[in-house]
């Protein structure tokens, strides 16, 4: 095992090819105040596996591929439930 960074997220964008923007959360407590926050940042990944919107997928940490890609989509850890609508 290296020491990449992973987070998991839900993606909200896969209209690029082979990119997938990833928001992921993070709950904390407020250092001076204890309240529960949640801090929420969007990841801009590369995808060769073809994740949808609404996945939940894990990234691992990488070199710079682009200007904002930093991460690489390691697996699909849900996929999201697509329900047709026939009519």
């Amino acid at each position: 095992m290296n020491n990449r960074r992973r987070v998991e997220g839900i993606v909200t964008s896969n209209k690029m090819e082979k990119t997938v923007v990833v928001q992921t959360t993070r709950t904390f407590r407020h250092p001076l105040y204890g309240k529960v926050v949640q801090a929420n940042r969007k990841l801009v990944a590369h995808d060769e596996l073809g994740a949808g919107v609404g996945d939940e997928v894990r990234l691992v940490e990488s070199r710079p591929l682009s200007k904002t890609k930093r991460w690489v989509v390691q697996e699909i850890l849900q996929k999201e439930e697509h329900l047709e609508v026939t009519e």
